[in-house]
């Protein structure tokens, strides 16, 4: 019973003459200086108080460095993948085995994209539902952000839209399909809810995201440029720059006006809501998880200049397109931390946030991650557009066509998770045999 609720009944006690005032004020001492208690009912309460006594936050465990070490690297049985990175490295120095360098930089960051998304679920903990959501999508792009900005140093601009591209068909397609696909197992007998508004607005902004794409392939393709060559390029900066705008409107739609965007739209009893809530109780302090996030970050930076490095090497060598590795095989691995998270949020019957996951991953990338490349490009001195070219355009334009049919009706079942990710194994196939033109060839 939480600190909260025993004065109240303690008070009616009273009331009822069951318990004396000296008893109450006694028992209510020794409720309020009790610790256990304290954390027992920051766990019932879910890490809130009532609205009498105020919002609270999560108890915070203190860990040594060394039980720190032992949560976040050596309780997952995945970080077993964790020295091949250093692997890559030395074999990027010995030898000129460009296809070994990239598997295993591409197996070395597979852990570290899933411990990204571990710690921002533990400081996540610490900020609420709404943020927490926005962190998770966030951080869970951290990856394919760090590579993109790699290869568009590099002068990679094909490798950044590919990649890109891949990751925003890898969330609507594998790890909603997945999350569906889990979910509907779970729970085979009912059709899991989430919140069909909210679904429409993410749609549209995809749609959105896709004009921004289509109109400068339509205008390089049809040969109707003031300008050629710079009227494309022009319009993709101007409409990255409103693209941005409105990305930072739906963050503040999001934040403010519609604060339970992140939150659960099915009402489950108070036994399951109590469990859910336990299993969130943070395992780690805010500021190791902040510190830990700024460890992995700059680990899955390290890493990703020698990925990106080795991508036309392992090309030639594995005689696989580069459009393949940078759509399929580059996305499923920057998307490991989404994947684990959607496909858990809908196990545990919360699809709304596995769409939060998903979909606001996919806004993220389409939004502001494929645009804030665009102006980065810009001050780089690149010429990274907005022209994706027409094939990859197209498909794009599809997958969100098909996303929005399957999620206009609010509901899911195993079935819709099935069709999703068979799509995108028609996606996968089609870039394996999709070869990428040269830009002088188009």
């Amino acid at each position: 019973m939480g600190c909260c609720k025993v004065p109240a009944l303690i008070q009616a006690q009273v009331e009822m003459g069951l318990v004396n005032e000296s008893e109450h004020k006694s028992l209510f001492r020794r409720e309020s200086d009790s610790p256990q208690r304290k954390a027992a009912s920051l766990m019932e309460q879910g890490g809130s108080f009532s609205a009498s006594f105020g919002e609270g936050t999560p108890k915070s465990p203190k860990n040594t460095v060394l039980q720190s070490f032992k949560i976040v690297i050596l309780s997952n049985k995945l970080n077993l993948l964790l020295p091949f990175g250093p692997l890559a490295i030395l074999l990027h120095y010995l030898t000129d085995n460009k296809g070994w360098v990239f598997l295993l930089s591409l197996v070395g960051i597979t852990p570290l994209a899933e411990r990204l998304g571990y710690a921002t679920e533990q400081l996540a903990c610490y900020t609420g539902s709404t943020v927490g959501g926005l962190l998770n999508a966030t951080f869970g792009n951290v990856t394919e952000l760090i590579i993109s900005i790699f290869a568009l140093k590099n002068g990679m601009i094909r490798v950044v839209q590919l990649t890109l591209l891949g990751s925003i068909l890898s969330n609507m397609l594998l790890v909603l399909g997945c999350a569906f696909f889990c979910g509907g197992l779970v729970y085979p007998r009912k059709e899991q809810v989430f919140d069909k508004g909210n679904a429409v607005v993410n749609s549209g902004l995809l749609l959105m995201a896709v004009m921004g794409l289509l109109f400068p392939a339509v205008l390089h393709y049809t040969h109707s440029e003031v300008h050629a060559g710079s009227s494309e390029l022009a319009l993709s900066r101007f409409s990255s720059c409103i693209m941005l705008v409105a990305y930072a409107a739906y963050l503040f739609f999001q934040l403010k006006s519609q604060p339970s965007s992140y939150t659960p739209h099915t009402e489950e009893t108070n036994q399951s809501e109590e469990t859910s809530e336990d299993d969130e109780d943070p395992e780690i302090s805010k500021w190791e998880a902040i510190i830990w996030l700024s460890i992995l970050t700059a680990w899955v930076s390290l890493l990703s200049g020698y990925l990106v490095d080795a991508i036309e090497g392992a090309s030639v060598s594995w005689k696989i397109p580069i459009s393949f590795i940078s759509v399929i095989l580059l996305p499923i691995v920057g998307n490991a931390a989404e994947h684990a998270g959607a496909i858990m949020f809908a196990m545990k019957d919360k699809l709304d946030l596995s769409l939060g996951v998903a979909i606001g991953s996919s806004i993220q990338i389409s939004m502001f991650a494929v645009p804030f490349c665009v102006v980065i490009g810009w001050m780089m001195g690149e010429q990274m557009d907005l022209n994706f070219q027409l094939f990859e355009t197209a498909t794009l334009f599809i997958t969100v066509i098909v996303v929005a049919f399957f999620l206009q009706e609010g509901t899911s079942n195993y079935f819709k998770g099935l069709m999703l990710i068979l799509c995108y194994l028609i996606v996968a196939a089609s870039f394996f045999v999709h070869e990428d033109p040269h830009q002088d060839d188009i």
